[in-house]
């Protein structure tokens, strides 16, 4: 039987996950007001979705190696709480997403009660994310866009996400099994036979 207590080993780690996600979270924002902006910005707006699905990463990573309930909302709101305090530019409000983005990702391994750690439980995670952020996007900040804008922003963001932290971070966690760096969770103690 599966415990889901945590650990102080899965407080630490999600803890560690959660300050590097948020330097990333913050550098991220940088780029999505900048470059991406400046590319994006004049032609074809919703395109800048497509690096977005980063800041969605620990919804679905930290979850599956943690593999305890909790591990994505704990790591998704620290992440936010570490880049508002490192002066993002959505101020306090990366708060309420850190919140909603990883109750998402949460909701994502629930369906599979979980128990299921496999890349398409991942993809599942990262959809309800990505889905998520998109819509408060929308609500927040693009309400004057048109439908189609509106369709295509979605589905960037979610396509991102799909691949960052669907793809990205199930590869991440078989990767960093592989090494032996996981070997104190179950994350690391189930490998693929050869």
């Amino acid at each position: 039987m599966t415990s889901y207590r945590w650990r102080t080993v899965d407080i630490v780690v999600a803890s560690i996950l959660a300050v590097a996600f948020g330097v990333v979270f913050w550098a991220w924002g940088l780029l999505w007001n900048g470059p991406a902006g400046a590319i994006f910005g004049s032609t074809f707006p919703p395109a800048a979705a497509a690096i977005y699905g980063v800041w969605l990463l620990p919804a679905v990573l930290a979850p599956l190696i943690i593999r305890k309930p909790g591990a994505a909302i704990y790591t998704e709101l620290v992440a936010a709480i570490v880049s508002a305090l490192l002066g993002t530019s959505w101020g306090i409000s990366v708060l309420w997403y850190g919140l909603a983005q990883g109750a998402a990702g949460e909701l994502g391994f629930l369906l599979g009660a979980y128990r299921r750690w496999n890349l398409g439980q991942s993809l599942v995670a990262a959809a309800f994310a990505g889905a998520t952020a998109a819509g408060l996007d929308l609500y927040y900040y693009y309400g004057d866009w048109t439908f189609d804008w509106k369709v295509a922003y979605v589905a960037i963001v979610v396509a991102s996400t799909l691949l960052f932290a669907g793809v990205g971070g199930y590869y991440l966690t078989k990767s960093l099994a592989g090494t032996g760096a996981l070997d104190r969770f179950p994350s690391g103690r189930s490998r693929d036979l050869v």
